[in-house]
Order: structure tokens, then C-alpha cells, then sequence
């Protein structure tokens, strides 16, 4: 292991062990107004939600490394106390990036990414109408983390307005994961796109599982199995009774063939076809067999 004090390094170097290390990041794409009404756009990846009553938003525009400046929209939000916080799909990743181009004060990004900007119904910035979800915001609160270069400054806001694009609901009004085909930052000039490695986690909230303490031993201590394999199977509410198991493999010949006969390592691999597919029963079943 690489093991780094953050006080020996430079905040250059840190900050892109950090940015490296700790992602996928979403994007707050804040849009702003200084006190004369002139608009701002601009990307942010330290972002996320951190309360639903109230609702609450938070982001983070560092100070800048290399001159210790700050950003026009940690300005403005400071000054006019609203912004909007417009989520960043593929569509528009492209003019999102031009938009953290560093214009000057005068600049309206809105006109140099291309994007459309939208009057907001209860705050002065604008939206970005190629958004699929926009935020209408008040600032709550700023605060400083620091004041040197690469010091953040949270800016805290309350949602006031939410707009969903419809385009983006399923059939029960929900946002569908794939359809709002959201991107991330990662570290350097890299980004991820959602929707291509989006994998389901059942959560353990319907039922208690077992927990893998109490996998058998023969199980926990697989050579094949994985541990992502032993969080799905412990993630059951109970291991299988032996009367089930035996009508399971009754009725289902094919894999009676396969593991009769198997050794441990063969059944092992044999149930880890099934929890790559997440069939965590038939997995349980064949190792529940033996």
C-alpha cells in the first residue's frame, strides 16, 4: 500500500488522489445570478442529497488550487442566496464540460454551451431546460471549510421546486434509471455513464438476513465463492430446509445430474453460475444439497 499524509504532499497532488479514489461523483450543474441579474453556469462534482424533510441539497465550490480565487457561483450564491440545480444526463455532457470553461464574470455560459435556459417559477436563475431534473433552490447556509487554495465551501440549500422531464417516468410515475441515463465524474478527464453498469442490490429491509457468520463454514471458507457470492446468500432470510431442498432437486433432473457425484469445489462453482445471475434460491438449493 501507497500510504499518504496529507500534510507532506502538495494540495495539487492530494486533491487528485482524492478525486482519483472517491467516485463515481454526481454533478450538480448550478446555475446562478449575480446581484444584477446576470446569469452563471457551472458544473460541480462534490454534490449530493442529505435530507428529504426538508430537502436538502448540498455542493461545494473549492477555491482554487493553484491561485486560491473563487468561483463566480459560490459568489453569487452568497449574494442572491437561490440557485438551480440541474442534473447532468449524456445528452448533455458535452455542453455541461464547455461550461466550466473559466469566462470571465460577463460571460453567459448559457450562450457559450448551446444550452437553453428556462425562467424558474420561485428563484431568479434560470434552468436548463435539456435537463432532465431541475431543482429550484434557496441557499440556507455557506460554509467556509477553509481559506486557503482547495478549501471548500458548502453551499446548503433547501429545495423549493423539483421538475421532473415525464420522458424520464415509468409506467408508475417513478424515475426509471435507465431512461434518465445520468453520467458521473470520475478522476482526471474521465466519466462514467450510469446506465451501461447498473446492476441491482435487493435491500435488506423486507427481511433479516442470516448474515455471513452463519453461513456454514464449508461455505464461508470457499475457494470459489466470492465475497459479493457470500453478502448475496447471507442476505437470505434463512438457509433452505433439507425437505425443500430434496423436492427442489427432485424436480429439477438436470441439476440433480450435475451435482451427484460433484465434489465440493465442482458444487461451488456449479451454485456460483447461479449467483452471477442472481438466482440466489437455485444457488442455495445446490449448495444446500450436499
Amino acid at each position: 500500500m501507497m500510504t499518504i499524509d496529507p500534510s507532506q504532499v502538495t494540495t495539487a497532488k492530494l486533491h487528485g488522489f482524492m478525486l482519483g479514489a472517491i467516485g463515481p461523483r454526481p454533478i450538480a450543474f448550478a446555475s446562478t445570478v449575480d446581484n444584477q441579474g446576470n446569469p452563471n453556469l457551472s458544473p460541480f462534482s462534490f454534490f449530493n442529497v442529505f435530507s428529504a424533510n426538508p430537502p436538502i441539497l448540498i455542493f461545494s465550490p473549492a477555491r482554487r488550487v493553484r491561485d486560491n480565487t473563487t468561483k463566480h457561483t459560490l459568489e453569487n450564491a452568497k449574494t442572491t442566496r437561490e440557485v438551480v440545480i440541474n442534473i447532468v444526463n449524456y445528452d448533455i455532457v458535452q455542453q455541461m464540460s464547455l461550461s466550466s470553461t473559466e469566462y470571465p464574470k460577463d460571460i453567459d455560459e448559457f450562450v457559450k454551451s448551446g444550452l437553453t435556459p428556462l425562467h424558474s417559477e420561485k428563484v431568479k436563475p434560470f434552468r436548463v431546460k435539456e435537463s432532465p431534473v431541475q431543482f429550484e433552490c434557496k441557499v440556507n447556509e455557506v460554509v467556509a471549510l477553509g481559506e486557503e487554495g482547495g478549501a471548500g465551501n458548502l453551499i446548503i440549500c433547501e429545495v423549493l421546486l423539483m421538475h421532473i422531464d415525464k420522458e424520464i417516468l415509468d409506467e408508475n410515475n417513478k424515475i426509471d434509471q435507465h431512461k434518465i441515463d445520468q453520467v458521473a465524474r470520475m478522476g482526471g478527464n474521465w466519466y462514467t455513464r450510469a446506465n451501461l453498469g447498473m446492476f441491482e442490490v435487493p435491500k435488506p429491509l423486507s427481511s433479516i438476513g442470516i448474515g455471513v457468520d452463519l453461513l456454514p463454514d464449508s461455505i464461508k471458507k470457499s475457494t470459489i465463492l466470492t465475497g459479493n457470492d457470500l453478502g448475496k446468500l447471507a442476505n437470505k432470510a434463512e438457509i433452505p430446509k433439507k425437505e425443500e431442498v430434496l423436492e427442489f432437486v427432485n424436480n429439477h433432473s438436470d441439476i440433480m445430474d450435475k451435482i451427484e457425484g460433484a465434489n465440493l469445489i465442482e458444487i461451488h462453482k456449479f451454485a456460483k453460475q447461479y449467483l452471477d445471475i442472481d438466482d440466489i434460491d437455485t444457488a442455495w438449493n445446490i449448495l444446500a444439497a450436499k
